[in-house]
């Protein structure tokens, strides 16, 4: 059984890095919080040589909201230098033409784009298809899924596509599952096998095919969007699922707290996450719109006998 160790802080400060964890940790910008706030959180340890990425689902709106959250996110890299992104989807809503990519998505992020940051875009059910897997700053070279290995750190992800879960996709991801010898196998898609949504909620039928080769596969943790909120799950079947589909839209109140497997839940406002990996062990927090730390914990790797 892995260890996750999580704390919930709702007034945390913008960025918190535990001093003692790393050479490499920085203060934060905003003043700190109360001594008792900050010892119930878990640090970024923010080491050199570690893998530093985020988080973002559900946000191409165009919207004030998801301009302020991008404004967010490129505060935060200042002082947590994450070198890509994952999107679990619903990248742009509405319509699609080569002006709403730079108004739902170049401007909003424009400070990561312009420090290098990459983005590795997986679709949703509002995405058109066509465009956005040949859309150059997605990083998906025209597939619909695929899989890449991270720039440092044993640590593989797979992008997939749960709008289309068709049998050949699913061949393929037992395949390349099985193949990686990485430590770290990350699935991340739109539609979530467990989430706590009223609207939404869990996709059965996905997690029937999908979860069990997760499971034989060593996989630690899932990356999901789709409901309109923040919410990570106990382990289910020794696997954290994480929905985060607040990046953009918000269902404000829909997350429902007794389905019996919300570890931690923000459904009050936008939020997106980010994490390090340093060998065996994940660290996470998830940031709102406030430039509040709302979720925080450290992940142990999942380990085949």
């Amino acid at each position: 059984m892995r260890r996750v160790v999580a704390t919930l802080g709702l007034s945390a400060a913008l960025l918190w890095l535990g001093p003692a964890a790393a050479s490499t940790s920085v203060p934060a910008q905003a003043a700190p919080a109360p001594a008792a706030q900050a010892a119930a959180r878990v640090a970024l340890p923010n080491r050199e040589g570690s893998l530093k990425f985020a988080v973002l689902g559900d946000f191409g709106t165009g919207k004030r909201e998801q301009y302020e959250l991008g404004t967010q996110m490129a505060k935060f890299r200042e002082q947590f230098p994450f070198e890509l992104v994952i999107t679990v989807g619903d990248n742009l809503y509405g319509s699609q033409r080569p002006k709403d990519f730079v108004n739902k998505f170049e401007l909003p992020y424009k400070g990561l784009l312009d420090a290098n940051v990459k983005f590795y875009a997986s679709l949703g059910n509002h995405d058109e298809r066509e465009g956005q897997r040949y859309y150059k700053l997605f990083n998906m070279d025209g597939k619909l899924y695929y899989t890449f290995k991270a720039p440092k750190q044993s640590v593989r992800f797979f992008a997939l596509d749960s709008t289309y879960a068709d049998p050949a996709q699913s061949a393929w991801l037992e395949k390349e599952l099985q193949a990686s010898g990485e430590d770290w196998k990350i699935p991340y898609f739109h539609h979530p096998l467990y989430s706590s949504g009223e609207r939404h909620g869990s996709t059965p039928s996905l997690r029937a095919v999908w979860e069990p080769m997760f499971v034989k596969a060593g996989v630690s943790v899932v990356f999901a969007g789709h409901d309109h909120f923040y919410e990570r799950t106990t382990p289910q079947k020794d696997i954290v699922h994480f929905v985060t589909g607040s990046g953009g839209q918000l269902r404000r109140g829909n997350i429902n707290r007794r389905s019996g497997f919300t570890a931690s839940g923000f459904d009050t406002d936008r939020a997106f996450l980010v994490a390090e990996i340093d060998r065996d062990e994940l660290y996470f927090n998830v940031i709102s719109r406030a430039g509040t730390v709302v979720d925080s914990g450290v992940i142990q790797r999942r380990k085949q006998p």
